[in-house]
């Protein structure tokens, strides 16, 4: 029903992640974390978003990626049917995808990065996923778009995609969590939403509220930008 990436960029301290599905509201039910725990994709035919957040509380408190997840899966009879993909503070990565997961269902993986998806077109999903995010450059946000748009050229899911969702957190960054809860060209829309968030008074703005690196930073008299 979806698939997944969830990668980490050692040289900037930024983790990222991005998913498109068949269904609604693919960024609130697989996408989750932040930069003192990691990312998570919780996804599959009965997603669970207790193992999202569960997998992320473990790796705060030191887990590694495959321990993490394997605790997660253990307590769960109805495991079968879902699939977790979770990538640790140190980029570590580590996957679970049931028995009972439809059709081509599975992940691959390589250096700091996880690509995971079910109900896929065809086997070749996956790894254009991870060959475009490892063979383009740029910024994070823009890396995880093209792997999206590269997913989907392979086949993509196999009923075709109805939302998309990127996130991207950092220690020195608020975060980006942008979501394409409904549409018919989800990933254009998802890649338009994210250029919106790159231009100005937005971006500046982004600039000024705490982050992890400066929880008390606040600009008085902001008359240009957003109020939230």
């Amino acid at each position: 029903m979806t698939y997944s990436i969830l990668a980490y960029d050692q040289k900037t301290g930024t983790y990222g992640g991005a998913a498109a599905t068949g269904s609604l509201c693919v960024g609130g039910w697989v996408l989750r974390g932040d930069a003192e725990s990691g990312l998570s994709a919780s996804q599959g035919t009965s997603p669970s978003t207790l193992w999202g957040t569960g997998v992320l509380e473990l790796m705060k408190d030191g887990r590694t990626a495959s321990g993490a997840v394997e605790t997660i899966i253990r307590a769960d009879e109805g495991r079968v049917h879902r699939q977790l993909a979770a990538l640790a503070r140190d980029g570590s990565v580590a996957a679970f995808t049931g028995h009972d997961s439809v059709p081509h269902a599975g992940s691959v993986s390589g250096g700091h990065v996880i690509a995971a998806g079910n109900m896929l077109a065809n086997e070749d999903v996956l790894p254009a996923v991870l060959k475009c995010f490892q063979e383009t450059e740029g910024a994070m946000p823009e890396r995880l778009l093209a792997a999206l748009v590269a997913g989907q050229d392979a086949g993509g899911d196999s009923r075709g995609l109805l939302s998309a969702a990127l996130l991207v957190v950092s220690r020195g960054m608020a975060p980006l969590s942008l979501r394409i809860d409904y549409a018919e060209n989800p990933l254009p829309a998802l890649s338009d939403l994210y250029h919106r968030s790159q231009s100005e008074p937005y971006l500046s703005w982004t600039r000024l509220v705490p982050t992890l690196e400066h929880p008390h930073r606040a600009e008085p008299g902001i008359e240009d930008g957003p109020a939230e």
